[in-house]
């Protein structure tokens, strides 16, 4: 099947099997920061922004992205939004091993983005399904609520300066 989907802000028309994994389709195209780690949803190595929600490439199939737009770790690392949240995480003794670092990043993106001052909770509901991930889970909760922090700071400053 022909599928359209706009990945990394570039609109592409790629052939793809239904069945096939939205990650076997973004490794075909030779994106390599989507990583099959667990094959289970699990780790967040194969995570990615899909529609701009944090999802794990592993399980979603490539018939249900149609038109969607997929953000990459290649493209997000040059955001100064992933700059916020590494800062966060540093600030936090959060460990980036390199390889789940996608799962981490993108579900604190995700955070940061639907809510306007995250709690404990609501981030840790969100972190649990990163089961296998290497980094503690209070410091990963730390980070991101540091992230949280410098990102609403800059927003805050951004419309002040207006």
């Amino acid at each position: 099947m022909k599928l359209t989907l706009t990945i990394n802000e570039e609109k592409t028309v790629l052939d793809a099997d239904p069945d096939m994994t939205l990650l076997e389709l973004l490794r075909r195209q030779k994106i390599l920061s989507v990583k099959c780690g667990c094959g289970k949803a699990n780790c967040g190595s194969c995570a990615v922004l899909l529609d701009g929600k944090a999802v794990l490439s592993c399980l979603i199939p490539c018939g249900i992205v149609r038109n969607s737009e997929i953000v990459t770790m290649e493209h997000f690392s040059k955001q100064a939004a992933c700059q916020e949240i590494l800062k966060g995480f540093e600030k936090a003794g959060v460990n980036l091993c390199g390889y789940c670092n996608p799962g981490k990043i993108f579900a604190a993106w995700e955070i940061i983005s639907t809510f306007s001052n995250p709690n404990r909770e609501q981030i840790a509901e969100r972190v649990s399904d990163l089961r296998e991930c290497c980094a503690e889970n209070d410091a990963l909760i730390n980070g991101i609520i540091y992230a949280a922090q410098i990102h609403f700071e800059k927003e805050r400053m951004k419309k002040n300066a207006k």
